[in-house]
């Protein structure tokens, strides 16, 4: 998993390949719930990258992204949105996989 450490990191992750930005916080419950499986999910999806946003970090983003409930995943391409799993319900590791066969 990547963390980015400023905009202009993320920017480029937006636009080079396939990425699934994973948007947390350290407070976030749920974030803590699914964060032991991400890797499983990473070995998984070998054509993504996985980029761990921090929301209260990166918070612009989040707000332009409309990304107001974490965990959040949202899948780019070449810039391009595929997809996305953003609401503030607690994700499983089935619901992940399915979202993300989706986008595949």
């Amino acid at each position: 998993m990547i963390i980015p450490t400023s905009y202009e990191e993320l920017a480029g992750y937006v636009s080079e390949g396939k990425s699934v930005f994973f948007f947390t916080a350290d407070w976030c419950g749920d974030c803590r719930f699914i964060k032991p499986v991400m890797p499983e999910i990473e070995a998984t999806f070998p054509a993504f990258r996985f980029i761990e946003v921090d929301r209260d970090k990166f918070m612009e983003l989040a707000s332009e992204w409309n990304i107001f409930g974490i965990p959040s995943f949202v899948v780019t391409d070449q810039g391009k949105e595929l997809g996305r799993l953003v609401n503030k319900n607690r994700k499983t590791k089935e619901e992940i996989t399915t979202f993300l066969q989706s986008v595949s």
